[in-house]
Formats: structure tokens, C-alpha cells, sequence
């Protein structure tokens, strides 16, 4: 299956979609934002809880760091290691565009919801619980924006994105027939989980937080090279018809993957 790229159109996508990572990325970093104070940890789902109520691990954010640049590095050789193997140099950079628009939509609507969320992190939490043991009443309110960008995970997103994006690319050209899409699609499953537990072992992000990133970088992962397909091979991958008959009609639903 071929993929197709557009130097204009996704040339633009590409600017808007880092440019917006840029700005939100500087404006977050700024200070200018107050965070959300934490609230009760009763009114926490009894999934989130956990987070705040665990010896965090001081080790687990190097280790969520890890699995996020390996998945990172993945994303740089991909688009090599399938140059070499087609002999194109086109095929290198198409596959290069499809992993940096998955990752920069991916970014751009995690920073996005973290800025109209600002869900207060685990940590803060175990700060104010801190705070007020040291200070009761006269404990000072969390201050750093930092610590109100819970949700959702961007460790956890741009992890999905890369393996939703390199999982649909090796269905495509292997076939389901074939073991590398579904190693890819295990080992991408396999690392998402595991920098996503590392987040909240960290006390970074409840579970909930790393959830919902895995969700909306498995979705762009997925849509990027979708819409990228070849037009002879994308049309009409979902047919919905009705055929008339005497007394009533058939409908069908037929899918072409």
C-alpha cells in the first residue's frame, strides 16, 4: 500500500501543529497560568486514588523518560529503515511526515487539554497534604502551573501516536498475514502501558491522565496515515447500501480494510 504527501498541505499542518506546541509549550512554562488547587481526595475516582496514596518511586520518571525517547528514536529510524528497504527516497520522507504530524497533532491537543483542564497533578496533592501538616490553616496555596497539568499524559500520547502510526504502517504493507504488524502492535501496546504506569508511579498523573493521553495519541496515530493512503485504495472503505424488494428492502454493510 502506497501513502501519499502533500508538501503544501501538510507542509501547513506541520507549522500549525508544532507552532501551536511552541506557544502553548512557552505560555505553560511562563508562570502566567494559576493552577487549580487539589480538591478533596474523596471526590477523586477510586482508579485515581491510588496515585495519591502511593510511595511515589523517585526513579520512575527517568525510566517514563526512557521508554518516551525509545519510542522517539523508533519514530526516527522507521522512516529510514523503509528508504533503505524500498530504495526511495520519497518513501523515507513520507513516512517521516506521517510520524511528525502524529506526534505535532498529538502534542498540540495534549497541551491543549492541559491548559483548559489544569487538572491538579498527584504530587500536588502530596504537597498540600505537606504543606497543610506542617502549616494547618497558614499552609500557602500550590503555586507552580506545573503542578496543575495532569491531564492528560504527554509521555503517554506521544508514546501512542508513535506506535498507533508505526502499528497501522506495518498492517498496511505486511498484511495481518504477516508477524511484524502484530509485533509492532504488541511491542507499541507493551511500551505505552509501561511509560504510562511509570507516569503514575512517578506521581506525575493519575491513571486516568495517562488513559486519556494513550486514547488521543492511539486516535491520531491511526487517522494520520489513514487519511494519507493512496486515493485508489482508500475509497469507499465502508459501504452502507439498501436494496429494494417486494414487501420491504435488505441493507448491507460491507468493509474493505
Amino acid at each position: 500500500m502506497r501513502f501519499l504527501a502533500d508538501p503544501l498541505s501538510d507542509g501547513a499542518v506541520l507549522a500549525i501543529a508544532f507552532g501551536f506546541v511552541g506557544l502553548s509549550s512557552v505560555i505553560m512554562s511562563s508562570g502566567e497560568l494559576k493552577p487549580q488547587q487539589p480538591v478533596a481526595s474523596s471526590k477523586l475516582t477510586s482508579l485515581d486514588r491510588y496515585a495519591i496514596t502511593q510511595t511515589v518511586d523517585p526513579n520512575a520518571g527517568r525510566l517514563s523518560n526512557f521508554g518516551l525517547y525509545g519510542a522517539i528514536a523508533f519514530a526516527i529510524v522507521g522512516p529510514v529503515v523503509t528508504g533503505v528497504r524500498e530504495s526511495s527516497a520519497q518513501a523515507f520522507l513520507v513516512d517521516a511526515m506521517l510520524y511528525l504530524q502524529s506526534t505535532g497533532i498529538t502534542g498540540g491537543l495534549t497541551n491543549l487539554a492541559k491548559i483548559a483542564v489544569r487538572r491538579p497533578r498527584p504530587r500536588a496533592y502530596i504537597e498540600q497534604q505537606r504543606l497543610l501538616d506542617l502549616y494547618g490553616d497558614r499552609a500557602e496555596e500550590i503555586g507552580a502551573t506545573d503542578y496543575a497539568l495532569s491531564f492528560p499524559s504527554g509521555h503517554a500520547s506521544t508514546t501512542a501516536a508513535i506506535a498507533a502510526t508505526a502499528t497501522y504502517l506495518a498492517f498496511a504493507r505486511a498484511g495481518r498475514h504477516s508477524p511484524r504488524p502484530w509485533i509492532t502492535l504488541v511491542v507499541g501496546v507493551l511500551a505505552t502501558a509501561f511509560v504510562g504506569y511509570e507516569r503514575v508511579r512517578a506521581g506525575a498523573h493519575f491513571p486516568t491522565d495517562v488513559i486519556g493521553g494513550a486514547l488521543i495519541g492511539g486516535g491520531v496515530g491511526v487517522l494520520v496515515p489513514h487519511i494519507h493512503r493512496e486515493q485508489s485504495l482508500k475509497e469507499r472503505p465502508v459501504w452502507i447500501g439498501y436494496q429494494p424488494r417486494a414487501g420491504g428492502g435488505i441493507a448491507s454493510l460491507s468493509i474493505t480494510l
